[in-house]
C-alpha cells in the first residue's frame, strides 16, 4: 500500500504523516521562553511543544517500551533526535529578526541543544533550546512562529505562552494570535495549499511576538 502524501513532520521518526481530510494535519501546542544574556543580548528560545494525541500515537509506532502505556526519556531519545534533525529544514517553524530595521533578514540558528521528549497524558512533548548562531542585539525584536505550508498548526498555549528569561526589567512583550486557523483553512479548501505558488500561505496563521526593550 503506498504511503500517503506527507508534510514536514513525516521526517520525524521517518514515518508518513497520518491521513487527514484538510489542512492542518498536525497540531502543536507551543510554549516559548526568550533567553537573554546578562548584557541584554538575546541568546535564543527554549521551546516546549506538545503534539496532538493522534500524531503522537502514530509517531510512537515501533518505539520499544518496557512499561505498557508509558515511555521513558531514554526510550524516546532517538525520536527526539529525529525531530530536531528533521525540523532544521523548516527553521523549526521559527522566524526571528530585528524589528529596528524593516528589511532585516531572519536570524540564523545554531544547532538545537538540550532536546528530549516526555510522554504525558497520551501526547509527546518535545523540549529543546534553539540558540541563535550569534547573540542578537535589538531594541525591538520580532518573532513569528508558524509552518509556512500550514501542514502543522502551531497554537500557543492558553496561559503564559511566552516568557522573557533574564531580560532587562523594562522589556515588554506583545503577542498576536491568529484567528481560528483550522476553520479558515477548511474554508479555503485543501486545494489552496497545493503547489509552490501557495507555499507561504501558512503566514496567515503566524503567531507574532514583538519584544521591545527601551
Amino acid at each position: 500500500m503506498p504511503r500517503p502524501s506527507i508534510g514536514p513532520l513525516v521526517l520525524i521518526a521517518a514515518l508518513a504523516a497520518p491521513p487527514a481530510s484538510a489542512h492542518p494535519h498536525v497540531f502543536i501546542s507551543a510554549g516559548a521562553e526568550l533567553l537573554y544574556r546578562d548584557d541584554g543580548a538575546i541568546l535564543g528560545l527554549r521551546y516546549t511543544w506538545t503534539f496532538d494525541d493522534m500524531f503522537s500515537a502514530y509517531a510512537l509506532q515501533g518505539v520499544e517500551q518496557k512499561t505498557r502505556g508509558a515511555y521513558t526519556r531514554s526510550e524516546l531519545d532517538h525520536l527526539a533526535k529525529l525531530n530536531v534533525d528533521a525540523l532544521a529544514e523548516f527553521r523549526y517553524f521559527t522566524f526571528a529578526r530585528s524589528a529596528d530595521e524593516p528589511a532585516a533578514a531572519n536570524a540564523p540558528f545554531a544547532e538545537p541543544r538540550d532536546y528530549y521528549f516526555d510522554y504525558i497524558d497520551g501526547s509527546l512533548v518535545l523540549h529543546f533550546t534553539l540558540p541563535f548562531a550569534a547573540a542578537m542585539r535589538a531594541r525591538s525584536m520580532l518573532v513569528e512562529i508558524y509552518d509556512p505550508t500550514y501542514f502543522v498548526a502551531m497554537v500557543l498555549e492558553d496561559t503564559d505562552p511566552v516568557r522573557l528569561v533574564g531580560a532587562p526589567a523594562a522589556c515588554a512583550i506583545s503577542l498576536h494570535r491568529p484567528a481560528d486557523g483550522p476553520a479558515t483553512a477548511r474554508a479555503l479548501g485543501e486545494a489552496a495549499f497545493a503547489g509552490n505558488a501557495n507555499a507561504g500561505l501558512g503566514h496567515m496563521f503566524a503567531n507574532t511576538l514583538t519584544v521591545t526593550c527601551p
